[in-house]
């Protein structure tokens, strides 16, 4: 059975990845990035099952409109792959106030926001 996965983070390393091999097995995928632009071939390649989204994970209403997107698009998300994160490196006492916090946003935040929206939506739907 076909299902529609979202992925964040879709654009490299292991999001890239599981975009590529769900599309390869025939389901649809929602590929959130921050620069649809990395997807360009997977889109030629697969122009009916992947759907890429710009997305900046730390804007809530943007991770609820991209889910909104998704599922008007393909209708009921089956899976999340929240992958979209980074990681931060240097002593503690290096680290800015505000990298700390962007660091937070995306990957604590981020994660949160886009579960949410996928949660909505499903409640929606059944």
């Amino acid at each position: 059975m076909k299902k529609t996965i979202f992925i964040t983070g879709a654009s490299r390393g292991l999001g890239r990845i599981w975009t590529e091999t769900f599309l390869k097995r025939g389901d649809n995928v929602v590929a959130a990035v921050r620069n649809t632009e990395s997807l360009k071939e997977l889109a030629a390649e697969f122009p009916k099952n992947l759907l890429a989204l710009q997305l900046d994970f730390t804007d809530k209403k943007a991770s609820f409109d991209a889910v909104a997107k998704a599922k008007s698009h393909f209708g009921v998300i089956y899976v999340l792959i929240n992958n979209a994160g980074y990681g931060h490196f240097g002593a503690i006492e290096e680290l800015e106030e505000q990298e700390i916090r962007m660091q937070f946003e995306t990957n604590v935040f981020g994660l949160i926001w886009v579960t949410q929206a996928v949660i909505e939506n499903i409640h929606k739907t059944f």
